[in-house]
């Protein structure tokens, strides 16, 4: 499985999951910021994920929902802190409301991704930093780290790998 390893560190306030896989840092590139092809990945399966906008650049904002298997919707954004064009991005990540505005009662997350070259394709990291240990817990209660490895794991099927 191209996910490697899936940390969750309490002391730090981080949760770290790293892929590896067998394609050029370019094409996983790709796949992270081109927003048809990240929603077919970002959300899990029972709950894909549909991005409205994406705009990768320092400032810019994505936004998306996730649809449940009754048609019920859960919004989110990114707003874009860093661009490191092919090496990576940070942004922050948010829950919305219905109408599209930030979602305050619940927590959100500084998540920086890294992308590099290996011997045998590429490698993402991706660090998501808590504001408290109060918000970790809560995030994780709600199915974070389930949810991120059910949905990372159709990034294989984007990326034209086969399941392993």
């Amino acid at each position: 499985m191209p996910i490697t390893s899936v940390i969750p560190d309490a002391e730090t306030l981080t949760l770290t999951v790293v892929g590896d896989y067998a394609v050029p840092v370019e094409r996983l590139w790709a796949a992270w910021t081109d927003p048809r092809q990240l929603e077919r990945f970002w959300g899990p399966p029972t709950w894909p994920a549909t991005f409205t906008a994406f705009d990768l650049k320092v400032g810019g904002k994505a936004e998306y929902h996730m649809t449940g298997p009754e048609g019920q919707k859960s919004g989110g954004y990114w707003r874009f802190t860093e661009v490191h064009p092919g090496r990576g991005f940070t942004f922050v990540d948010g829950f919305c409301q219905p109408d599209g505005t930030p979602n305050d009662d619940l927590p959100g997350t500084i998540m920086e991704m890294e992308f590099e070259s290996t011997p045998g394709g590429s490698r993402y990291v991706a660090v998501s930093r808590f504001p408290s240990i109060e918000a970790m817990e809560q995030l994780v209660a709600m199915g974070m780290i389930e949810g991120l490895k059910a949905a990372q794991a159709q990034l294989d099927g984007v990326l034209g790998l086969e399941a392993a």
